[in-house]
């Protein structure tokens, strides 16, 4: 299978078979009917001379089609192609989901991608087929529908929650967009069965399977830092900042196999952006089967993939922590990154308080990068050079020096990275991996991708292993993540008898 599908014949052969797999990737338009669809709409297969394909829902409202009310198009997950790809409109998209219009602004979200605002909305109607406001409007009333069917919020909740400057303007867009009113929507719901907490919303997250839930879980419990995130083997929580201020979330898995997101945040608005960055960090809109495909292609990596079909790479939950947590990792095991940056969220982070029975009531946010750049020395352990490297990076990043953000080009990116002190390839490209989800990253220098990659077959030195990788291109993060779970598991330190002086 070819990716991303932008061939009109490969395209209306998916939707012919109803194809699944496709849904979110592009949207089918109807002359006949007015109406687009997503490609696995159960409705009968229109015919091809009365067929327009778009990129996004956005162009086909600019086109002057509605939702269809039957496979609601909006539901899908979203397109896997803005992390494959890495040009403007690619990255105008993630910043777009991640709330920068709303915040910013048309300019502001120019002036991050180095156009002007006439430039970008040009680039974007001819490549996207709509303008940044309304490929904006589309991820708003996408953000509607969602909480209109997955929760009880009030439809003024509603609204503002998805980013819409007012009621009126928010039912409008709904009875354009879905030929609907939101009370007619919400009538369309379908009940999980969970009773959401006072203050918290509970949705339900679509993703393409197969998934490997537990493998995510697994991932984030042994990173887990103690009152800022907490992971079972079916759930993971974390308190964060957005842009409003504190906000947590918990997403767990139902015995369906669903993945429940609960959430509680200080602002209404904040709540789109932090179901964008849950999304980010679960991997939600990867298109599993391509990766499968490619990857078992080859003989070498055909177990690998039948072993953990649905693997993920999993994101961030935020750009300038995970350059830290990055920074405190490099060349140390797991353990040890993690007891460091729990004694340094212990120390400098905000302490939350609240009722220990509410969701995310108590508990920590990571600290701030300020706090970090004028105590962090005070509180890391190690070589004093390491320890200016990353109170150095933290006083850049609160200064605006540099910049870290999920629209980042991933070239310019690494290259500011790699101008850091302290910083070399592998923090580099490791945050790239986890910020700007680029599905094409492999670490050649990870001592335990090499062993995965010796154990399983394939070259374990640096530079033979990057030869063999070319071949797995463009999902070499894929591939990353699964040498990873191939290497073996080291056993345990046999315990040695303490002196007096280590026991005192």
């Amino acid at each position: 299978m070819s990716f991303p599908v932008t061939d009109f014949d490969e395209r209306y052969r998916a939707i012919n078979a109803r194809d699944t797999r496709f849904d979110g990737q592009f949207v089918t338009a109807v002359r006949s009917t007015g109406i687009y669809c997503r490609p696995s709409c159960p409705a009968r297969t229109p015919k091809p001379q009365n067929v327009t394909f778009y990129p996004t829902s956005a162009a086909a409202h600019e086109a002057g089609y509605r939702a269809c009310k039957r496979c609601l198009p909006e539901a899908a997950p979203g397109s896997p192609a803005w992390d494959v790809r890495g040009d403007t409109a690619a990255r105008a998209m993630r910043l777009i989901a991640d709330g920068v219009i709303e915040r910013e602004g048309v300019p502001g979200l120019a002036a991050r991608l180095g156009y002007s605002s006439r430039h970008l909305t040009r680039l974007l109607s001819t490549e996207l087929g709509a303008g940044p406001l309304a490929l904006a409007r589309a991820h708003r009333s996408h953000t509607a529908r969602m909480l209109l069917v997955g929760t009880d919020m009030s439809v003024s909740d509603v609204a503002f929650s998805s980013g819409f400057a007012s009621i009126r303007q928010c039912n409008d867009t709904i009875r354009e967009v879905f030929g609907l009113t939101p009370g007619e929507l919400r009538a369309r719901r379908r009940t999980s069965g969970i009773e959401a907490a006072p203050g918290t919303i509970d949705l339900v997250l679509p993703y393409r399977g197969p998934l490997d839930a537990s493998g995510i879980f697994a991932w984030m419990s042994a990173r887990a830092l103690p009152g800022v995130e907490e992971a079972t083997g079916t759930s993971f929580s974390r308190h964060l900042r957005m842009a409003g201020g504190p906000a947590w979330f918990e997403v767990h898995r139902d015995a369906g196999e669903r993945l429940h997101l609960r959430a509680r945040v200080t602002q209404l608005g904040d709540l789109a952006p932090l179901v964008a960055t849950v999304r980010r960090i679960f991997d939600l809109d990867a298109d599993p089967i391509a990766v499968n495909e490619s990857l078992a292609s080859h003989p070498e990596l055909a177990p690998l993939v039948a072993r953990t079909p649905g693997i993920r790479v999993p994101g961030s939950a935020d750009p300038h922590e995970m350059l830290i947590r990055a920074m405190i990792g490099q060349q140390i095991t797991v353990v040890a990154a993690r007891t460091a940056l729990s004694g340094l969220a212990e120390a400098l982070g905000e302490k939350l308080s609240g009722s220990s029975d509410a969701p995310g009531g108590e508990g920590l946010l990571f600290p701030t990068m300020q706090a970090i750049a004028e105590h962090g020395a005070e509180v890391l352990r190690g070589p004093a050079a390491r320890i200016r490297a990353i109170t150095g990076a933290a006083a850049a990043l609160a200064d605006g020096s540099l910049r870290l953000t999920v629209g980042d080009d991933g070239v310019a990116q690494r290259v500011a990275l790699l101008a850091m002190p302290g910083i070399g390839p592998w923090t580099a490209d490791y945050v790239r991996m986890r910020v700007l989800g680029d599905p094409d990253i492999l670490l050649p220098g990870d001592v335990a991708l090499r062993a995965g990659a010796a154990a399983s077959g394939l070259p374990g030195e640096p530079r033979a292993l990057t030869a063999w990788a070319e071949r797995a291109a463009p999902w070499r993060s894929y591939l990353s993540a699964h040498l990873w779970r191939a290497a073996p598991v080291r056993p345990p330190r046999s315990p040695r008898r303490l002196t007096l002086k280590e026991t005192s």
